[in-house]
């Protein structure tokens, strides 16, 4: 299958580490040429020399305009909304305004920010592509998890609207959502997530795994190839669409929550 990008330019968001940098590389072996940022500046030193970065703060306006603008004055083919954080793992009246908010800036307002300044150049061109990263977590509910959940069923949403709006000027918009994957930054969630429930990491990262159909998580070069697939010829005629590469997620819903609830309220 045909999937090469030759020619064309991508940018990806939290592109220096983990699944962006997946995804930036993938891109690279077809082809592309890949603009990332990020906000780790150890991360940034460290990219290859076929990626180039930029310290950016996607919830910030100003910053991701100032980044993305000489990218996109030369045309621009894809962009990777992969910028997001996981938020605070507590009750929601535990979670202050603060976490809320940068959870939701982050996550959301994130993608808003980028789309909004390369969807002109790909209307001048009549032909582009975004890839909003969603997750499982965009279409079940999580309990401790309500900043993180709200931010990316709202990217859903974003998906689909952008989709309505920018299909007759050639450009197709598409979300993915990822289950569980494999990293650092999974590891932290389940930190997080084992000390809410006050259980084990061990314990947290098996029922992660027994929520999908095929009992297991999924790595970042995953997700990678679909983005690769969206991106390229082949997925010509695939927009509005939120595609799980998960391993069927049946359920978030942590296995343990409703019994420690019922211990915490002394049932």
């Amino acid at each position: 299958m045909d999937t090469r990008l030759d020619g064309q330019r991508a940018v990806v968001t939290a592109g220096a580490g983990g699944l962006g940098l997946a995804i930036a590389g993938a891109l690279v072996g077809e082809g592309a040429t890949v603009f990332v940022c990020d906000i780790d500046g150890r991360a940034l030193s460290k990219l290859p020399s076929a990626v180039e970065g930029a310290r950016v703060d996607v919830a910030d306006p100003d910053a991701v305009a100032a980044w993305l603008d000489p990218i996109t004055a030369s045309g621009v083919d894809l962009l990777v909304n992969n910028a997001g954080i996981a938020g605070p793992t507590k009750p929601l009246e535990e979670v202050t305004p603060d976490e809320w908010r940068r959870c939701l800036a982050v996550g959301l307002d994130g993608q808003f920010h980028c789309a909004r300044r390369v969807i002109p150049a790909m209307k001048r061109q009549q032909s582009g592509v975004i890839v909003n990263i969603s997750s499982t977590a965009g279409f079940h509910g999580m309990p401790h998890r309500a900043p993180y959940v709200a931010a990316k069923f709202g990217v859903i949403g974003l998906t689909k609207t952008l989709a309505m709006e920018l299909g007759r000027h050639g450009i197709r918009v598409n979300a993915i959502a990822p289950g569980a994957i494999t990293g650092e930054r999974m590891d932290r969630v389940i930190a997080a997530h084992a000390e809410a429930e006050g259980t084990s990491r061990e314990e947290i990262r098996s029922l992660y795994a027994e929520g999908t159909s095929m009992g297991t998580f999924v790595d970042p070069e995953e997700i990678a190839d679909m983005v690769v697939f969206l991106a390229s010829a082949r997925g010509k005629r695939v927009s509005g669409q939120v595609i799980s590469v998960d391993g069927h997620t049946e359920t978030l819903y942590p296995r343990t929550y409703a019994q420690n609830e019922k211990k915490r309220m002394g049932e």
